[in-house]
């Protein structure tokens, strides 16, 4: 019996938990299931109260587990998480995601066939298969946020002039180049990450990935993605109250007009962004004093509690 240490990975896999038990399970087993390639399995989890670190270390004692007793949010974590990392290429993947049909093994191929892009991300798909957009998108600018605001986005939303954060009605059925690939699936080289620093903690959830891809594209690297790598994304898994969501969503979004918008537009940028929430209620408002359309009502009550939160927001961290 031979007592050389096993072979050093070639990529990092790393999954933040947080009362996400039977995904994190899940993702995990379909990790191991759908990769052949040489990999680790790095998991912090951000002191769960559901069992999820005590289940993980049961059934998946060959990750290396790190199980917090406070909760660092998702982007620190990566900075607990990325110094227990032995490979030279990380593989960031949410624990809501299932990898399918070998999809880190593909996703890794595509680096290598496209190593000028530096970040690499692949397509996602709800549970039902159908299309999950999110796995990238186009940076802000003034027009998209004007578009937001104005409703124009959500009246031509397969228009990549009018909903441009989104692509439009691109599929994300071929390769391409885009400003922002989602933490949700997400490969860099370990060089890349400590050049860039890693994400800024101060985005505690959201914005961290556009953050960095926005840093990233600065010293000359292209994101980019590829529909051979796909993986279920169920979205929100640890996410339940659409006010708080909003919020943070929001607060991201005004730290990153201030960060990478010019210095001449960053005062209409914050401006365009506090009016999306304002026309969202005042139009809901309207709608439901119309009889029979209680629904309205429903859907205005979140957009109310963030517009009378908005000083949480409206000036970034």
């Amino acid at each position: 019996m031979s007592d050389e240490p096993p072979p050093a990975p070639e990529f990092s896999v790393i999954v933040v938990s947080y009362n996400t038990r039977d995904m994190t399970l899940a993702c995990l087993a379909s990790v191991y299931a759908q990769t052949t390639g040489a990999f680790e399995v790095v998991v912090v989890d951000n002191a769960s109260i559901d069992g999820s670190a005590e289940a993980i270390a049961a059934q998946f004692p060959q990750a290396r587990l790190i199980a917090e007793s406070v909760n660092h949010g998702f982007a620190a974590a990566h900075h607990v998480a990325v110094p227990q990392c032995r490979a030279p290429w990380l593989v960031l993947l949410n624990p809501d995601t299932e990898v399918l049909d070998g999809a880190l093994d593909k996703l890794m191929a595509f680096r290598r066939r496209r190593p000028e892009a530096g970040i690499w991300g692949g397509r996602t798909v709800f549970a039902d298969g159908r299309l999950n957009p999110a796995s990238c998108w186009r940076r802000q600018t003034p027009w998209s946020l004007f578009c937001r605001a104005a409703g124009l986005a959500v009246i031509f939303p397969r228009s990549e002039f009018f909903n441009s954060e989104t692509y439009g009605g691109w599929p994300r059925d071929s390769v391409r180049e885009v400003d922002i690939v989602t933490g949700c699936l997400f490969l860099i080289s370990r060089e890349s990450w400590d050049r860039l620093g890693g994400f800024d903690p101060v985005f505690v959830m959201y914005g961290e990935e556009a953050d960095l891809c926005l840093r990233a594209r600065r010293i000359g690297l292209r994101p980019a993605i590829t529909p051979e790598a796909t993986i279920v994304h169920h979205g929100g898994a640890s996410e339940t109250v659409r006010a708080d969501k909003l919020v943070r969503l929001l607060r991201a979004k005004a730290e990153l007009v201030k960060r990478h918008f010019a210095p001449g537009t960053r005062a209409l940028g914050l401006m365009l962004l506090a009016a999306w929430p304002a026309s969202r209620l005042l139009a809901l408002s309207v709608l439901a004093r119309v009889p029979g359309t209680a629904r309205f009502r429903d859907a205005a009550a979140p957009w109310r509690t963030v517009w009378r939160r908005r000083g949480e927001w409206r000036h970034g961290f």
